[in-house]
């Protein structure tokens, strides 16, 4: 039987990151001429982002309103999440519609780390959690993982290698938190139903550790005497998250629900942040995609939907911003006569790559803006 489950670590390893990232300076003029030869019409396309609200978003933002001689929609929602009943209202802005939605990561170049940023106006001028809001929902699920990895342990019983596993742990009360998966850890379990305990304790119990647990990791991970946490060994296939929703509004908890199914791999990742962040821009390229199908007001446009995540680059001390990298995911494009396409991401990077970096329309910022502070004079009356 297929399982969503047993197609996360397909989907995240299929984002490649390796030759797939383009500076904001050149990729933001190569999608405009993108667009230009999809007959989008040059004045007439109304760009939308839906980006996080940091202020590392702004030079992406600043790039897209000077090649497309407008200041971007606002599609977005913090972590960047993809605020669909706003396709109506975009709709309404202009002829042609382009619509760029990214997840966004940090990036400390000094140590090659993800997920820290540095924040230039703060007092100390330290780092801090990229995306933020990502960060915040990943850290319970991080403390309930932590939490499993000391409260199993590996132990030998009576000569055969055991594991110790909290009680709480297999609570069959326990509504949402993080479950082990039984069959992976202990020998005869199915489907969540144990086996009789080798031994119980005040807390736990001491089960016969499952002879696949025991091939993974080799009898070198039992300790002699005594016992230790399976720390590390516990993989993102021994275990998931539950959550209850309850009457929670779906658009205000949508980042957390696009990241509770792929939870077990962002908390065992090198790079948790960067993980989540891949793994929200796929959940939202699919879910923004289905709506835009069915949303009326985008019939008979020129539509360019394009999915991907940001990287930013902390900012030296010289940096008045920091250097931006796009990762193109997914596109969906749709043509004024109802013809539709999806675009995987290595097709999008090569149709990116194919596009000019010219783009003789692009505004002058300071220009435009000197003119519009010389504009004559207008009188609003009352």
């Amino acid at each position: 039987m297929f399982s969503i489950r047993s197609s996360i670590p397909s989907a995240l390893q299929s984002f490649r990151l390796e030759d797939r990232m383009l500076c904001y300076n050149n990729f933001v003029p190569k999608l405009y001429n993108w667009c230009l030869s999809l007959g989008f019409t040059p004045g007439k396309i109304m760009p939308s982002r839906a980006f996080c609200s940091d202020e590392s978003q702004g030079v992406p933002i600043i790039l897209i309103a000077k090649h497309f001689a407008a200041f971007p929609f606002n599609h977005g929602r913090a972590g960047g999440i993809v605020s669909t009943d706003r396709h109506a209202p975009h709709a309404e802005h202009g002829k042609d519609l382009l619509l760029l939605q990214a997840s966004h990561v940090g990036y400390d170049a000094k140590y090659a780390t993800f997920g820290q940023y540095r924040r230039l106006h703060t007092a100390a001028q330290g780092y801090s959690g990229s995306c933020g809001k990502i960060e915040h929902i990943i850290a319970p699920y991080k403390a309930q993982f932590d939490y499993a990895c000391e409260n199993i342990r590996l132990l030998h019983y009576e000569g055969r290698p055991a594991v110790l596993i909290d009680n709480h742990l297999l609570s069959r009360t326990l509504k949402q938190g993080l479950f082990p998966i039984a069959d992976n850890l202990i020998q005869d379990a199915v489907n969540r139903i144990l086996p009789r305990p080798l031994a119980a304790r005040s807390t736990c119990n001491i089960y016969a550790a499952a002879n696949t647990l025991i091939a993974r990791l080799g009898d070198a991970a039992w300790p002699r005497e005594g016992s230790s946490p399976i720390g590390k060994h516990l993989s993102a296939e021994d275990f998931y998250f539950r959550r209850e929703w309850g009457d929670a509004d779906q658009e205000l908890t949508q980042l957390e629900r696009n990241l509770i199914a792929p939870m077990p791999w962002i908390v065992t990742s090198k790079h948790p942040l960067l993980t989540a962040a891949c793994a929200n821009t796929q959940a939202e390229f699919d879910r923004t995609c289905r709506s835009l199908v069915q949303e009326p007001a985008m019939r008979d446009k020129n539509l360019l939907f394009v999915s991907g995540l940001n990287i930013d680059i902390s900012p030296e001390n010289s940096d008045d911003f920091p250097l931006t990298k796009f990762v193109p995911w997914a596109a969906y494009l749709q043509y004024a006569d109802g013809k539709t396409e999806i675009l995987e991401q290595d097709e999008v990077f090569d149709r990116l790559c194919a596009q000019s970096t010219t783009n003789p329309s692009q505004l002058n910022l300071e220009q435009s803006i000197e003119t519009f502070a010389k504009h004559r004079e207008v009188t609003v009356q009352l």
